[in-house]
């Protein structure tokens, strides 16, 4: 659609802000809401519902009532499976609807809602409904006198506490999975981008998720989720934000019940280019463009760029080169591809952080000024730092936003120190021409994932998470059940 059209359809738009709570939408308890504002130009979207901790406590015992009951959890697998199935191709009707949510609430290219963001959703839900029955218990080999069953059962009631760069596709990992086994779920979206995921749950009731599988409490982080993270009757959590929230989630299991707890936390993924690579125009041109899909906002942006020091100079041009294509643009225009920053907040963190880089000796080579102040909104032009120390904080420190930092190395043995001098280690990648470095080095990075020769390819079939403060556990794949699934042994005897 033509950019007004988009604006059109943006002006009309009357989302619902309200809490989801065993199959229908409901005002908090006490009535109390926040304005949700747009960060594409800072326009009111509406009010949404502020959920406390008496919400928190509605929302839990419907799911667990549900689970109970086994409206859900004692279907066969194969019944689940068709309802997750129509809850997927209830997504994708739904594409443009969804998309728009997702650009209005917090920023992306409409473009990119529409081709990445409901279609990923859409895929992960699909994905799961098909491994359910596909995915087979164990008998142990025991001796003649016995029988041991090894049986995965649905972790109960699980909450899901999700960010605002990738609101569908994120809420996607954690619903695909935990629903599929069986479980139930209370979903508390970041106050920043709390739209689309009260949408995808009517979907799924639409689809035939009984009331109650599925509940959605938005609101802020030390309220709702802090309520949910600490609920007695919740049986896991799924967190993915910050490293700092991700802390608390682990003293909140401690200070609870033991819920088992998965973090997907923060990152600062290392980019390695080696001066035996033969396509040094594609690594620069996929460096750029990780780093500024999303407007930075990924946290596997690969936001260390690791150069040989040969070729360090030449490879900073080429970079640069590409900036420009990226600048910002109205999110509602199809050919925009780098839209806003989700607030004001983000917006003065990601800019403190190009004066600590500033401040800090590193060369601004592009970028690294607010754009498109005019419009209301919130947006920063693509940002490329060279001659960075590994100390600085633009070094160290996830920013969240569109700043790549150049760091040369001497040597093999020099890159791998400076990738693996981080508290982080969710994905790096590795860029030679030559299969034994490839090898050697990918083997020797600590992160969840090492790409090599390329970035940005990825599939719901492979595993996703990360070493050290990075988290723990795997979003993603067959090993995501691991998440959600409690293991049990049954051991019978048998008398030969």
């Amino acid at each position: 659609m033509s950019l007004t059209s988009w604006q059109e359809r943006a002006g009309q738009l009357r989302p619902d802000g309200r809490l989801l709570i065993d199959g229908l939408r409901r005002d908090s308890t006490d009535g109390r809401t926040f304005d949700k504002r747009s960060p594409v130009d800072g326009r009111l979207l509406g009010a949404v519902a502020r959920a406390q901790a008496a919400d928190v406590d509605r929302a839990v015992a419907s799911a667990r009532a549900a689970f109970d009951d086994g409206r859900w959890s004692r279907q066969p697998p194969a019944a689940r499976k068709k309802v997750l199935q129509k809850f997927a191709d209830g997504l994708l009707a739904a594409t443009d609807e969804l998309a728009l949510l997702e650009t209005l609430d917090m920023g992306k290219p409409i473009r990119f809602s529409r081709s990445v963001d409901v279609p990923a959703a859409a895929r992960c839900i699909a994905w799961y409904a098909e491994a359910i029955d596909k995915v087979y218990d164990e008998i142990a080999p025991t001796g003649p006198s016995a029988l041991a069953l090894i049986t995965r059962e649905p972790m109960g009631v699980v909450g899901a506490i999700v960010p605002w760069n990738y609101p569908m596709i994120m809420a996607a990992w954690k619903l695909g999975p935990a629903l599929a086994a069986g479980n139930c779920v209370v979903l508390k979206p970041s106050e920043k981008s709390p739209y689309t995921a009260m949408r995808m749950a009517e979907i799924a009731l639409e689809a035939g998720l009984p009331p109650g599988v599925f509940n959605v409490v938005p609101g802020f982080g030390h309220e709702a989720g802090e309520a949910l993270a600490l609920h007695p009757d919740v049986d896991a959590i799924g967190f993915t934000g910050s490293t700092r929230v991700g802390r608390r989630m682990l003293a909140y299991a401690g200070e609870s019940n033991l819920k088992r707890v998965y973090n997907e936390l923060g990152g600062k993924s290392a980019f390695l280019v080696f001066p035996d690579f033969d396509d040094l125009d594609r690594a620069a041109e996929t460096a750029a463009a990780s780093m500024y899909f999303n407007q930075g906002e990924s946290c596997n942006a690969p936001s260390r760029l690791l150069v040989h020091e040969a070729i360090a100079d030449d490879f900073v041009a080429r970079v640069a080169r590409h900036a420009p294509a990226y600048a910002p643009g109205d999110p509602l225009d199809e050919t925009t591809v780098m839209g806003a920053v989700v607030d004001e907040g983000q917006l003065r963190t990601v800019m403190g952080y190009i004066a600590s880089g500033r401040e800090e000796g590193a060369r601004c080579v592009a970028g690294g000024r607010q754009a498109r102040a005019d419009s209301g909104g919130y947006y920063v032009e693509p940002t490329l730092f060279d001659q960075v120390r590994s100390d600085m904080r633009i070094a160290r420190e996830e920013i969240f936003g569109p700043v790549l930092s150049v760091i040369r190395f001497r040597d093999e043995a020099h890159a791998i120190a400076l990738a693996n001098d981080s508290a982080y280690g969710l994905q790096a990648s590795v860029w030679s021409s030559h299969i034994d470095r490839a090898h050697r080095v990918a083997r020797a990075l600590r992160a969840g994932t090492v790409h090599v020769n390329q970035y940005d390819e990825d599939d719901i079939t492979v595993p996703f998470g990360g070493y050290k403060q990075s988290g723990n556990g795997r979003d993603k794949s067959l090993h995501a059940f691991d998440k959600y699934t409690e293991l049990k042994t049954t051991w019978l005897r048998i008398n030969a």
